[in-house]
């Protein structure tokens, strides 16, 4: 078996530290916070955000960042997305060529537009980069329950690693070389997520849901096909299968978040009571960004980020999605 760092250790962080041990697996953990690995080590349960999950007495808990990265086959980027960057450029001066870093955060960096692979390999040339996203609450993968994910990778051999390393009987991995695809699903699904609970919060139904949800994967699938994403990875399970997840769940902090602003909550105040990272505020901006950058059409988003930045009632926006132009639903399906 491996020997496995994971850097992070939040909720997603500690429960796929407790799945890799359980498949046998080395297993360090690391976090930056001294009173974080006090209370692991301690209590072998993180009681903020992963309360009743375990960990085995066995696993290394630790804030020490060098002795996490040497000699590890595999480190697990488990960051919040804003902090991938910072993360990565402490990684750097420890890190050897061909280690195999996998990204497992969903986002986009605001000011530079990169995803978080971009990012690690801008960060950390010496490293080999990939990715693993799909419909994965840490909360259920933390209790055992059965899902399914895509590890993607440059080459077909990393990925077949990272799938080897992570899959058991309830947590089952497919590969796939669109890294690109994979991460715009990721970290777009989250601000359509946000739209859902902005929805949920107005107190809409089932209808208003399904519909956020299929206008959201066309919004997404658009403009990551337009960046050079496969259509095949938005219909798969780091697209639709993580935007069904993410806008239905009561684990989305996403979906939290924009239940509290249906509510009327300030963006900052829903923030603030979800108590956790909501990495849909932070990819929101920079979907729009990207969008003007492809001339892709995003309405969803769009009106999103109305109601984050710019204080517009959340119930004017989804009166303004609806009010739109006519429009046919898809240009490409021929009349006959």
């Amino acid at each position: 078996m491996a020997n496995v760092s994971v850097i992070g250790a939040g909720s997603w962080g500690t429960a796929l530290s407790l799945l890799l041990s359980g498949n046998g697996h080395k297993v360090t953990l690391w976090s930056i916070m001294e009173q974080e690995v006090k209370m692991l080590n301690e209590k072998r349960e993180h009681l903020d955000k992963l309360p009743g999950v375990k960990l085995p007495e066995e696993m290394k808990i630790t804030t020490d960042l060098e002795e996490s990265i040497r000699g590890a086959e595999l480190l697990v980027l488990a960051v919040p997305s804003p902090f991938t960057r910072s993360t990565a450029h402490a990684m750097a001066p420890y890190v050897e060529k061909g280690q195999i870093i996998v990204n497992v955060a969903k986002g986009i960096e605001e000011g530079t537009l990169m995803t978080l692979t971009d990012i690690i390999e801008e960060e950390i040339p010496a490293c080999r980069a990939a990715v693993l996203s799909g419909p994965s609450h840490a909360e259920e993968v933390g209790r055992g329950l059965p899902t399914t994910v895509v590890a993607g990778a440059h080459d077909r051999k990393t990925a077949e690693f990272i799938q080897n390393i992570f899959m058991n009987q309830v947590f089952r991995v497919y590969t796939s070389p669109d890294m690109l695809g994979i991460e715009l699903g990721g970290a777009l699904k989250n601000v359509i997520a946000l739209a859902a609970g902005i929805a949920d919060g107005l107190g809409y139904g089932d209808n208003t849901k399904a519909a956020l949800i299929t206008r959201g994967i066309a919004e997404m699938s658009r403009l990551g096909l337009a960046m050079g994403g496969r259509m095949e990875t938005f219909t798969g399970l780091s697209g639709i299968g993580d935007l069904i997840v993410t806008c239905a769940s009561v684990h989305s902090r996403n979906r939290k978040a924009g239940y509290l602003m249906g509510q009327g909550k300030t963006m900052r105040e829903a923030m603030d009571e979800v108590k956790m990272v909501v990495e849909g505020v932070y990819s929101a901006k920079a979907a729009v960004a990207l969008a003007e950058k492809y001339h892709v059409e995003i309405p969803i988003i769009q009106q999103v980020n109305a109601v984050l930045f710019e204080d517009k009632p959340a119930r004017e926006a989804v009166n303004d999605l609806m009010l739109r132009d006519k429009k046919i639903e898809n240009p490409l399906l021929p009349w006959g």
